[in-house]
């Protein structure tokens, strides 16, 4: 059935004033998404602007400071997974928004921590917390959006990963840059500047998240409206607990050639991207010699132009490969790995701006298959197991701290900078090399 006015022609079931509303609450939760998830950035990523003083005025050493982020990726894989069986069957509007509160309780304990132990535990809680975002956004944009528009409208949605992470580190560069001496005195541990890259954040969370909380709803029966078109009923949705279910589970996702296919070209993916966006501003201090506020804003360059690679990627997937992702993942890996080689070429002399645009070119490249993962993972997987397909490929890639986190800061003390980004290079490779396995794949699995 054609709609005449090209409003939602997708939902025929619908009247027309069903199809207006609907609308209304698609670019509403649309909105919420992008916005909450945004929010999560601002308490995980401010830890890579804070990493050199912590180092300076706390003591730590790079391979803790890596242990930090290896401990809180592997925790917030596993909770992404556990939380993404448990999202397919929650009430994403109370599930998103608690994770973002106590994102932001744990911030504020770390902010207010000094001994390594306890700093290092709060930092997994966070990482725990953290993982009950990504999948209540997907159960809202599975049962909101039709599986033709998913790419598009994901890509969209993954936007909010380069808006909160880009934001996040420019407010914490100047965060940092303020003397909090003037403010406090000299042995009060508020004159700490990277403190305050937590403290600020965690405020900031709790009022957006109150906010979020007020703007989004769960399902289109939420607010009266039918659900999209193949949606199970309410009294069907209960037997997701029933051996039907994990039998429909295991075959979508945990014995689906292509889910693994693309959760291992994830963990090399993800390697690739922390090991830029949480090392990137010791990086660049270190080995070129920037002030840390130009580092911020060199590796939010890397995640501005992340926003339009998302955007490029999963219209391009739609248009040209018939929503076929891991094609489009193929492409852009090749490309960032030309990106990396460009990168080892730089040195302490090198101009400013040509060290940006090869950062912006990788954000580009880098942030495109990061959006798709999720978009394959939720399509094939259908938006039965789009959540637990979702946080399988998490599982691996925030796995991917392992070598990210703790094996970059450990390859830099031993070696160098030069030899960090070449090991980058053999990575990105590999990961072009994985997604080229499901280059043939089926673009969803409702057919299945």
């Amino acid at each position: 059935m054609e709609n005449k006015n090209n409003t939602v022609a997708y939902l025929p079931e619908m009247t027309a004033q069903e199809q207006k509303k609907f609308k209304y609450w698609e670019r509403r939760t649309m909105l919420a998404c992008i916005v909450g998830y945004a929010m999560f950035y601002f308490v995980r990523k401010n830890i890579s602007i804070a990493m050199p003083y912590m180092n300076e005025e706390l003591g730590i050493s790079k391979t803790d400071l890596g242990l930090f982020l290896t401990l809180h990726g592997l925790i917030y894989g596993l909770s992404k997974f556990i939380n993404g069986m448990w999202g397919d069957r929650s009430n994403a509007r109370y599930f998103l928004v608690s994770g973002l509160l106590m994102c932001a309780v744990a911030n504020l304990f770390f902010g207010l921590s000094s001994s390594i132990l306890v700093l290092g535990i709060f930092w997994v809680i966070n990482g725990w917390f953290q993982g009950m975002g990504v999948p209540p956004c997907t159960r809202l944009m599975t049962h909101w959006i039709t599986p033709e528009k998913l790419a598009t409208k994901m890509s969209l949605w993954n936007t909010s990963h380069s808006i909160g992470a880009g934001l996040a580190i420019i407010s914490c560069g100047y965060i940092v840059s303020i003397n909090w001496g003037n403010y406090f005195a000299e042995t009060s541990i508020l004159s700490q500047h990277w403190r305050w890259c937590f403290l600020i954040p965690a405020l900031l969370v709790v009022i957006v998240g109150i906010f979020v909380f007020f703007l989004v709803r769960d399902t289109p029966s939420s607010v009266g409206l039918p659900e999209l078109k193949g949606e199970k009923s309410k009294s069907q949705s209960k037997k997701e607990e029933s051996a039907e279910f994990k039998a429909f589970v295991k075959k979508h996702v945990f014995m689906n050639p292509t889910i693994w296919i693309i959760a291992v070209g994830n963990f090399f993916l993800y390697i690739t991207r922390f090991a830029i966006l949480d090392w990137g501003p010791t990086m660049l201090k270190e080995h070129l010699h920037l002030d840390i506020s130009q580092a911020g804003w060199s590796v939010a360059a890397f995640e501005i132009a992340g926003i339009a690679g998302m955007l490029a990627a999963g219209w391009s997937t739609d248009k040209f490969f018939g929503g076929r992702a891991p094609r489009t993942c193929v492409i852009c890996m090749s490309m960032s790995t030309l990106c990396l080689i460009s990168l080892s070429m730089l040195n302490e002399h090198s101009s400013l701006i040509l060290a940006n645009l090869i950062l912006i070119s990788a954000g580009f490249f880098i942030y495109g298959p990061q959006a798709l993962v999720g978009i394959a993972a939720a399509n094939i997987a259908t938006k039965r197991a789009a959540a637990t397909a979702g946080g399988f490929c998490g599982l691996f890639g925030y796995g991917s701290t392992i070598v990210s986190g703790w094996g970059i800061g450990l390859l830099v003390e031993k070696t160098d900078w030069s030899i960090a980004i070449y090991a980058l290079i053999g990575v990105a490779i590999m990961s072009a090399l994985i997604f080229a396995l499901a280059w043939k794949s089926k673009a969803n699995g409702y057919e299945d």
